[in-house]
């Protein structure tokens, strides 16, 4: 009876390589092993592999409020609902649903006046339009409106989406290396036998750079808000089966 026999191989790409997506391999670890099982020869390769996978924010929450002081309910109320009104319009005419408009109003009474406020919280996916928005609104309405600072965040979808992406591109780069590997040892790599994600790990990064736009010398903008992101990283281990290359052909 033969010894099994073990063949190790290791492939360490340089660091940083980037790739479509902002997703970047940062490791690979490759194993060819021969073993007996059942009187049969087993033959796999085992492979760990890695990726990250950025994505900025999808959504972003903008709160505008309005509010006003009169003698009586009646004068207050309507001072507030007409301006409220007007909100609500331009929303609807650039396009926002209402599922994704939220409308809060509060009345109070110090001394003899009487207080109202109303605040509309308003859900974009659409930065462009966002900012489209709070342009017509502060244009329009004055100081009379108080228009927040938008709050970007990443939906449930989005994170789910990039949970995915970046598992799927961790075992995209352990086929593609052990496929390389398989051919450098004269095997033909078969049917993957076992899939398992070892690790995933999620970091936010807030303080995003702002792509060249800003020149050398020119005065920071505190006040513009910046799209936060999100990036996900993933280590899965794959084990192939391997066929020898000389067999098939007879």
């Amino acid at each position: 009876m033969d010894n099994p026999s073990r063949v190790f191989a290791a492939i360490v790409p340089a660091a940083g390589r980037e790739f479509t997506g902002n997703e970047k391999e940062q490791e690979l670890e490759v194993r060819a092993v021969n073993r007996q099982s059942s009187g049969n020869r087993v033959r796999e390769v085992q492979v760990t592999g890695t990726a990250e996978v950025c994505c900025p924010a999808d959504r972003v929450s903008v709160r505008v409020s309005v509010g006003n002081s009169k003698e009586s309910v009646n004068e207050v109320t309507n001072s507030v609902s007409r301006r409220l009104e007007y909100i609500l319009q331009a929303l609807r005419q650039h396009g926002i649903k209402d599922e994704d408009a939220t409308v809060r109003r509060f009345l109070h009474r110090e001394a003899d006046l009487y207080h109202m406020d109303a605040e509309v919280t308003v859900t974009f996916s659409d930065f462009e339009k966002m900012e489209r928005i709070c342009s017509v609104l502060l244009e329009k309405l004055d100081k009379s409106v108080c228009v927040g600072t938008p709050q970007f965040y990443h939906s449930a979808e989005c994170l789910s989406q990039l949970r995915r992406r970046v598992c799927v591109s961790a075992v995209e780069n352990a086929q593609q290396k052990a496929s390389e590997v398989s051919q450098l040892l004269g095997q033909s790599l078969g049917p993957p036998l076992l899939v398992r994600e070892e690790d995933t790990r999620e970091w936010r990064n807030e303080d995003e750079d702002d792509g060249g736009r800003r020149g050398q010398g020119a005065t920071p903008l505190p006040h513009l808000p910046r799209t936060p992101t999100i990036t996900a990283s993933s280590r899965v281990s794959v084990s192939f089966s391997l066929r020898d290359k000389s067999r098939k052909k007879l």
